[in-house]
């Protein structure tokens, strides 16, 4: 027993139109580009992000270092940075002072750890011309940046083939239903006379 994918055999059919082969043909496309389409478009993109963030990652690496700091009081608006999502504060602004290349003393305002009463030490990233900033990026960073670059862009590629496909099989119902009615314009007048 011989089995057939509808639509894609070859023998003639007066029922099948040749937009009922477009659709068919346009359907198998579709499942190609998205079981092989998206995920290459995905592992490609991630690829690609993942270089770009390890080649910033590793000039900040370069670029910034970690100096011990005295934290020397609260910044005039002391509201805490950042909440867990536990609603747990675990840093607030606080005004900090360290000693720059060549003995010049520095002052920032940066986040410290909850923990951090003032006189007391706690740890500054800062980079090359002394300036306070965030820590470099790390490799979970680097990894979760690439990860979600791969997944929106072939999330964005199935979202495109399958608009696509979803605008051929419109025009292809169009075209059906304007090759039934010329066909039923030469059928109708042949049924009515026989039933006249």
């Amino acid at each position: 027993m011989r089995t057939r994918v509808r639509g894609l055999h070859r023998q003639p059919n007066p029922l099948r139109r040749r937009s009922d082969v477009v659709e068919v043909w346009t359907a198998l496309a579709v499942a190609v580009l998205l079981v092989l389409g998206a995920p290459v478009a995905g592992v490609l993109t991630a690829w690609w992000a993942h270089g770009q963030a390890r080649a910033v990652a590793a000039e900040q690496r370069a670029d910034r270092r970690q100096v011990r700091a005295q934290v020397v009081g609260r910044a005039s608006s002391s509201d805490p940075l950042s909440w867990q999502q536990t609603g747990v504060q675990h840093s607030y602004r606080a005004v900090v002072r360290w000693a720059g290349p060549g003995g010049a003393p520095h002052t920032a305002t940066v986040s410290v750890p909850l923990s951090a009463r003032e006189g007391e030490k706690t740890d500054v990233w800062v980079d090359s011309r002394g300036r306070s900033v965030p820590p470099p990026v790390d490799d979970a960073a680097v990894w979760q940046h690439a990860v979600s670059f791969g997944a929106c862009s072939a999330g964005g590629t199935a979202a495109v083939v399958l608009g696509a496909y979803w605008a051929v099989r419109r025009a292809a119902l169009r075209h059906r239903l304007a090759e039934w009615e010329e066909a039923w314009a030469r059928t109708e007048p042949q049924w009515t006379r026989r039933r006249a």
